[in-house]
Parts: C-alpha cells; sequence; structure tokens
C-alpha cells in the first residue's frame, strides 16, 4: 500500500497498489528525499496511456524493481492531465536531455526537484537498445553515491538551458508568417494519404481548422484543399471509428488506417470545429454528417449524468491495445445475421486476412462512395463490442477540455440547429460554473466531485473560447460577462510583464523550479495563441478599446514566436488573419431551422491537391505536424523515438 489512495486522478489510483511505495507530487515526498539523501524517481503519465500501462505492467507491479525503487529512492507519480504545469517543465527537460519526448515521462531529480536524468519509458530489461530499469537503477543510484559532483554539473547545464532567455525575434508581418506557414504546410503535406509528413500522423484539428479559414478569407485554394483532403482521409481511415464514432488520437501509418486507440476529449472537439468549419465552406453533407457522428459519441460515451465530459476513453482492453475495434468477418455476421453482415463487411473491408493482428478495423479507405447507409448496423455492433470488452474511462472533469467541446457543440448547433446539441454544451458550462470554482478561483479539473488544483492558463483560455462560441448562439449576456471575467483574470495573474505573452500558471500557483510558458500549440493549441483568438473575438463583439490592445499585444507576442516554425502556432494564424479581417457586422443569433442551399465546393479538390508540389521525400514538418510533442520554447528537433 502506497500513498495515492484518495487521489483525485485516476491515473495515480491506477498505481495505488503498486509495490512501488508511490507519493503524488507533494511536500512530504521532497523532504523525505532530503532527510534521506535519495534522489527522487519522478514518473509522468496519463491514465488511458498505452505506454504507461505497459511500464506498469512490466516493472511498476515488479518486485526487483519496487525494492530497488523503494531501497534506493523516492518515488512520484504525476498524472500530466492534472499538473500540466509539472509535465510541461518536465517534458522541457526531457527533450533538453534527449531531444525528443513522449509518455511515460521518467526523470531523476535531487530533492530539490532539479533534475539531472531524463528519458520516456524504459523496460524492466535490456532490451532494443534501451537499458533496463533493472541495470539503470543501481547505475543512477551508485552516480548519487560517489560522483555526484558529475550529476549536479548535468542539472546545471539543462536548468541553464532552460533559463536561458532566447531573443524574441524581430516580429514579420502576420501575411509574411501565413505565407511561409503555407509554404512550410505545403512542403509536409501528403497528397496521396493526406495529412503532413510521415508517420505517426496527428489529425491536429486545429491546423485543418487554420488552413480552412486561410481558404476561405484569402481565396488561397491550396491551402483549403489540403485541409479538405485530410478530413475526407481521416473519416475514410480507421482513426475514425465506423462503429461508434469519435477519432482516436494519431495514426501509425500513413494511410490514418491503424490509429493509436485512445480517445481524447480535446482530438474530438477540435475535429468537430474542423468539420463543421470545413461543412460551412463546401455545403458537403459528408462533413456536417462526421461532425454530428463526433459529437453523438462525446455525448454517449464521455458524459456523465451531470453532464460534464469526462477527459479520455482507454486504448487497451483485456490488457491488448487495439483489441476491442478489430472484428472478424463472422464476428459481424454472427451479430447482423448473413444479409446484413456481409454488406457491412464488404463495406468496411472485414476480411479473413484482416489489417490488425489477425481482425480488422473497419474503415473506407478502398471505398468509392461514402455516402452508402449502413446506419442500420451500427447499434447492434455498438451493443456486441461493448459487452465483449468494456474499455477503461478516465472519468476526470478537465475545465480546458470542456471548454473545448462546449465550443464545438455550439459550432455544431449552428451548422445544425439540433436543441440536442446546444443543452449539451450548456449542461456541461452549468456544471463548471457550479462544481469548478471555490471563491473567486477556477478550479483544473474534478473527478467524482473531489476538487482538484487551482485552474492553468489554458483552463480559463479554452472555457472562455466555448463560452464565447455559446454566446454568439444564445444571446445570453452572462455568458458573455463570464467570458469577460475570465479574461480580466488572464490579463492580472498570468501576464510575462518582461517578454509578453502569458505563464502557464496563476502569479499564485505552486512555485516550481521555473515558472512553465507554452506558446506553440501541439496536440492541444496552447493557452497563449487561444487567448489571442479570444480577444481578437472579444474585441470584434464589444468594440471597446482595452479589448482591442490586449488582442493587439498578445498577437504581436505571438508573431515574435511563430516567424521561425509558423506551422507550429495554427491558432495563432487563425486569430491574426480574424483581426486583419474582422467581419463587416458582428452578430448573434441562433441557426437557421433549414438547411442553407447547397453551395458546391467551386472547383475540383483532387485536381487542386494535384497542383500541390508532391514531397521528393518522406520527411517530418521539424517544428509542425508529426512533431509536436518535441517542439516546446526551448528545443525544436525530430523525436528520435515516441512512445504512447
Amino acid at each position: 500500500m502506497n500513498h495515492l489512495q484518495g487521489q483525485t486522478s485516476p491515473y495515480l489510483r491506477q498505481h495505488a497498489h503498486n509495490p512501488v511505495d508511490w507519493y503524488p507530487w507533494c511536500q512530504e515526498a521532497f523532504e523525505k528525499a532530503q532527510s534521506e539523501d535519495k534522489p527522487i524517481f519522478l514518473s509522468i503519465g496519463y491514465s488511458t496511456c498505452h505506454w504507461c500501462h505497459v511500464m506498469e505492467r512490466e516493472s511498476f507491479e515488479d518486485q526487483q524493481v519496487a525494492e530497488l525503487l523503494n531501497r534506493d529512492f523516492v518515488s512520484i507519480k504525476v498524472d500530466r492531465e492534472e499538473r500540466p504545469d509539472i509535465d510541461s517543465l518536465y517534458m522541457a527537460v526531457c527533450q533538453a536531455f534527449t531531444g525528443s519526448g513522449g509518455w511515460p515521462t521518467t526523470l531523476f531529480l535531487t530533492p530539490d526537484q532539479r533534475p539531472f536524468f531524463a528519458g520516456t519509458y524504459f523496460p524492466k530489461e535490456h532490451q532494443r537498445g534501451l537499458p533496463g530499469l533493472l541495470q539503470l537503477l543501481p547505475a543512477i543510484r551508485r552516480a548519487w553515491d560517489h560522483d555526484r559532483d558529475k550529476l549536479l554539473a548535468q542539472s546545471r547545464e539543462v536548468m541553464d538551458l532552460l533559463r536561458e532567455e532566447r531573443p524574441q525575434r524581430e516580429a514579420s508581418s502576420h501575411r509574411d508568417i501565413r505565407r511561409k506557414a503555407l509554404e512550410q504546410w505545403r512542403s509536409a503535406f501528403d497528397p496521396v494519404w493526406g495529412g503532413f509528413g510521415s508517420a505517426p500522423k496527428f489529425p491536429m484539428g486545429h491546423s485543418l481548422l487554420a488552413l480552412l479559414t486561410l481558404g476561405e478569407k484569402t481565396g488561397n485554394k491550396p491551402a483549403a484543399a489540403m485541409a479538405l483532403k485530410t478530413l475526407e482521409q481521416l473519416y475514410r481511415g480507421g482513426i475514425f471509428d465506423h462503429i461508434g464514432g469519435g477519432f482516436s488520437r494519431y495514426s501509425t501509418d500513413r494511410q490514418f488506417l491503424i490509429p493509436h486507440f485512445e480517445k481524447m476529449l480535446y482530438d474530438n472537439a477540435l475535429l468537430i470545429l474542423a468539420y463543421c468549419k470545413a461543412w460551412s465552406v463546401t455545403r458537403r453533407e459528408l462533413f456536417r454528417q462526421v461532425a454530428r457522428q463526433t459529437a453523438d459519441y462525446a455525448i454517449r460515451e464521455l458524459t456523465l449524468s451531470s453532464g460534464a465530459f469526462v477527459s479520455a476513453q482507454d486504448a487497451d482492453s483485456g490488457g491488448e491495445e487495439g483489441s476491442f475495434y478489430a472484428i472478424r468477418p463472422e464476428e459481424v455476421l454472427s451479430v447482423l445475421g448473413r444479409e446484413k453482415g456481409t454488406r457491412f463487411n464488404q463495406r468496411y473491408h472485414i476480411t479473413d486476412q484482416g489489417n490488425f493482428f489477425g481482425g480488422s478495423i473497419p474503415n473506407l479507405l478502398q471505398e468509392e462512395d461514402l455516402t452508402g447507409d449502413c446506419q442500420d448496423c451500427l447499434v447492434p455492433l455498438r451493443n456486441w463490442r461493448k459487452a465483449r470488452a468494456p474499455l477503461h474511462r478516465d472519468d476526470k472533469v478537465i475545465t480546458g477540455w470542456n471548454g473545448l467541446m462546449i465550443g464545438a457543440l455550439a459550432w455544431l448547433y449552428r451548422v445544425t440547429g439540433e436543441e440536442g446539441y446546444l443543452t449539451a454544451a450548456q449542461n456541461a458550462a452549468g456544471y463548471l460554473k457550479k462544481y469548478h470554482k471555490k471563491g473567486n478561483d477556477l478550479l483544473a479539473s474534478s473527478l467524482d466531485g473531489k476538487p482538484g488544483p487551482r485552474a492553468f492558463l489554458d483552463d480559463y483560455a479554452f472555457l472562455a473560447f466555448g463560452l464565447l462560441a455559446l454566446y454568439e448562439v444564445t444571446g445570453e449576456k452572462v455568458l458573455l460577462d463570464r467570458v469577460k471575467s475570465l479574461c480580466q483574470t488572464v490579463l492580472a495573474d498570468f501576464p510575462d510583464q518582461s517578454r509578453g505573452g502569458f505563464f502557464l500558471t496563476n502569479r499564485e500557483g505552486e512555485p516550481l523550479i521555473l515558472r512553465p510558458k507554452e506558446a506553440a500549440d501541439g496536440a492541444l493549441p496552447s493557452g497563449n495563441t487561444v487567448m489571442a483568438w479570444v480577444l481578437v473575438r472579444l474585441a470584434h463583439l464589444t468594440g471597446k478599446e482595452d479589448w482591442d490592445k490586449a488582442a493587439e499585444a498578445q498577437l504581436d507576442f505571438l508573431a515574435g514566436q511563430a516567424a521561425r516554425y509558423p506551422t507550429a502556432y495554427p491558432v495563432y494564424l487563425l486569430a491574426a488573419l480574424e483581426w486583419e479581417q474582422p467581419p463587416e457586422e458582428v452578430t448573434v443569433s441562433a441557426p437557421t431551422r433549414e438547411d442553407l442551399p447547397p453551395q458546391p465546393w467551386p472547383f475540383p479538390l483532387d485536381a487542386v491537391v494535384n497542383l500541390l508540389e508532391k514531397p521528393t521525400r518522406e520527411h517530418p514538418l521539424v517544428n509542425g505536424q508529426t512533431t509536436y510533442y518535441v517542439c516546446r520554447d526551448h528545443t525544436c528537433q525530430p523525436p528520435r523515438n515516441l512512445y504512447s
């Protein structure tokens, strides 16, 4: 029994019965390390992370590993979703040490939290060029006992690198940065399968949203075509769950066929936004259909009875990644009967050969007609699949991620007029208002009604985005007032007065060895870029000079950050474009209840895609789509390995 019982993190609770004497991130652990002169073993992950599960099964449930950790170290477990500040800081450390990052993140610290060694996943025994924990732990302890000066020198070197203030680049014009971003996107675009770079491929809904908006507002056809091609391929592939709806976190291949199967709330919210925009640009019903199916999945599978959205659904079932989703032809026939089952198998390419460890991941990669209908097959297959092997769900309610989904559902309501989506958005907003406030403070998360830590910049920014989108379809002034209040708190409590932009943590938050600050967008947009977008929209809605100045200052800060790798800042590009091209008239209104007349995309998509220069070699876009998880303020290098 360790010290993780009763925590508000499902990830920490998963490890509460490990033989490792885990502590949460707390002063008690640091004092123990100090008094016993032991280094800290820090492990950061999240509850739906496949490789976190692997490392737990191999090592943290193993008595040999536990004995070494308990004897020679003080072990701390952190949920990166609950404590993004700790994750941000030590992920930057991991990248500085190794040139790459991922989860689980593994670090060794001094008792005063200074890092001296870092990596990601380590097996129990040496394999595939990775040292095993049974070899690494004794080596670290020997170095701590006999060569500590060298370890501390390594720590100082890394900390000096992280503290180094990189000179702010002279800000280019927003238009020049946008032009450079389009060049980078074009050089990395895959015209055959969509997406950017080579495998692994991430959906990056906010990048697709930026490209669609660029195409819409500037008339740049290739920009929109890249996004539309990618959105169609995402739907065709197995990264979209054709039985249950919703998108997995990323694809392991170029085709978007075999995903890494965990489903995150934020990915699905961002993709709903992108598909809504794609429909509004093209009026192609497929895009609105995918947005609906994705939202229906989130409402059905990721919603608590209280109306709040939970954070994620696991990749693993029965200890195996993806087995929940892989099906065989005879299984489909047994559920649907021969006639319907044969039709489903043919349409979604469920074959005896399979495409995933003896089973098949349903997909439409070879299907020409995307309008075919197998809707009558989906509910029976969903029920059968769920009864066969239910998935673990992380029931933690994260303020910022709920904000993104609130905004996505408000957008979907605008393009469909369906009241259920508005109701779901309002229910989630009501939950956050009731349970995620403590006095004047916003809280970052909760679990089973138990409050988590104080909110971070992303929580304020994403919630402001969601409530603003909700205001734009309801006209309820109380929502606009809440948005103003959230933004005023950010301007007062989060600013970096010397360099511009905003820190991740409140000025009264728990002090770490460095105060983290993130500007670039990753799998999630950064709080800094979303704040720019919110401030721009708030300035347009209110016409107030104070919001106008705040928006301009934030855009100027981001222009300096984005000048080198603008594709890592898609939400900034979106905000800057809306800043330069404000709407002629700002209106707040509910959607029409009738579909707008068809407005076909005015040129053949394939013809535009063929105009794009085909890449001459496979390469990731550094600090862009395929390497977002190693793109922080301090290091921008392509990954050498990826875990989870």
